[in-house]
């Protein structure tokens, strides 16, 4: 156990990304933010706010180094700051380094900076904090990321895999955002896992860049490409006299509606030879991509998030916490952006989410149209305290209305039309002895 038992309740928010080249300067959460900092800045608990690693987007810099970098945060966010000091000044705030605000860690400077608004900055890997008669480990989770992880932590020329992908893409779309037909490019930060980025390319590309009157062309064609490929097969099987039933039908069928029915059938004919063509070379390529793709998992090459549980590192770190320091309730973590809770033996294994944009992949249902990535926010802030039943954790939203309606366009949002995302929390779950998730109840 952890000594005598703590009252304490604990905020955790994590993944905030706050900063950047030019267009990654916009926080589109920020009057959200500042709500719930106030709100923290009146409570009447005996709390502490953990902000857990990723803060601020360092990584996304490019012009400025080393702590030159906060006076900009200082500069650009002056609200979020002198709120931070307001909020300190009631409830004690502490800062953990992520991957992308690594350097928090390498300059001792930071640890002054901060200090002058009321936020502990501390530079160590993970901390932990009692809870009643448990104990809670934090950390920002990326050490658990090789493609991430600092080997050197506190090394300000640290320049894990995952650097240089921010600082030549990310701060790149920052930079060039603007110049697209819409402020798109930006949101590269939402992307995950980064293996998706070159389908959100292409998506964004066809409803977003495209010259509109191409796009409109297209689509037609890439709907019917189905029915097409379809008919393409049955007029081959009437050409070598199988089966002629289907064309016979569907001829008969259209001559039914005159000039109407013979554009139709003109258009459809169209549709049946570009589909019959793309069969004819797509087959053997689909059985020879097959081919590769199973030599490359058989090596075990390009393995990646998609290939990979991203969860399963955080679940073997967790056991090895658990059984290091039994008295430890939770595990804590962030950078993978999705909010969750496992059961890990007696513990839980908890991630705070994200306040970045989230983007919900959906695939079209018919035809070849790009999917859709619509976007949603799920901003919250996980609650962890000591109750009668053990330790709670339970997760707070904080809303913030979908930007679907002014960030898609109309052929995308009518190709979602009844699939719009709606992300769910997890339920309030409780650790001790014995563990138990149940629904959502009121605080403790």
């Amino acid at each position: 156990m952890v000594g005598n038992a703590d009252d304490r309740v604990y905020y955790v928010i994590s993944d905030l990304h706050i900063g950047g080249d030019e267009q990654l300067e916009e926080v589109e959460f920020l009057d959200e933010l500042l709500g719930f900092l106030e709100r923290l800045e009146r409570t009447d608990e005996d709390a502490e706010l953990v902000i857990n690693g990723d803060a601020f987007g360092l990584w996304e810099f490019t012009a400025v180094e080393g702590t030159e970098k906060f006076d900009v945060l200082e500069e650009t966010y002056p609200e979020l700051f002198e709120q931070l000091r307001a909020t300190g000044e009631n409830v004690p705030v502490t800062l953990l380094p992520g991957n992308h605000d690594h350097e928090l860690a390498a300059y001792e400077e930071y640890v002054e900076r901060f200090d002058e608004y009321n936020v502990e900055l501390v530079q160590t890997e993970s901390m932990v904090r009692p809870v009643g008669d448990y104990a809670i480990h934090f950390e920002h989770g990326h050490q658990r990321d090789p493609n991430n992880r600092i080997e050197n932590w506190g090394d300000p020329d640290a320049t894990p895999l995952g650097y240089y992908y921010n600082t030549l893409v990310t701060s790149r779309a920052g930079q060039l955002s603007h110049r697209g037909r819409y402020n798109w490019l930006k949101d590269v930060q939402a992307v995950t896992p980064t293996e998706r980025m070159p389908v959100w390319l292409f998506s964004k590309y066809f409803y977003r860049e495209m010259n509109p009157l191409l796009r409109y062309a297209l689509v037609p064609f890439l709907l019917l490409f189905n029915v097409s490929a379809a008919l393409a097969v049955f007029a081959g099987l009437d050409l070598i006299g199988v089966w002629s039933i289907p064309v016979e039908w569907i001829t008969a069928f259209l001559g039914r509606f005159g000039a109407a029915g013979t554009v139709i059938w003109f258009l459809l004919w169209i549709n049946v030879a570009v589909a019959g063509l793309l069969l004819l070379v797509g087959i053997p390529l689909h059985f020879l991509r097959r081919d590769i793709r199973k030599t490359i998992d058989r090596f075990g090459v390009f393995e990646t998030e998609l290939t990979v549980d991203a969860e399963a590192p955080y679940e073997e770190a967790a056991r090895e916490v658990f059984d290091e320091r039994p008295e430890t309730a939770v595990f804590c973590y962030g950078h993978t952006h999705r909010p969750s809770v496992q059961a890990v033996g007696e513990g839980l294994v908890v991630n705070s989410g994200t306040w970045l944009k989230r983007l919900h992949r959906r695939d079209g249902v018919i035809g070849l149209l790009p999917p859709v990535f619509y976007p949603s926010y799920q901003l919250c802030a996980v609650r962890i305290a000591a109750g009668s039943e053990g330790v709670v954790v339970r997760y707070e939203a904080i809303e913030k209305p979908s930007p679907g309606t002014e960030e898609l366009t109309l052929t995308e949002r009518l190709l979602t039309l009844g699939r719009r995302p709606d992300p769910e929390l997890p339920d309030r779950a409780v650790a001790q002895g014995e563990l138990t998730v149940s629904a959502p109840e009121a605080a403790e």
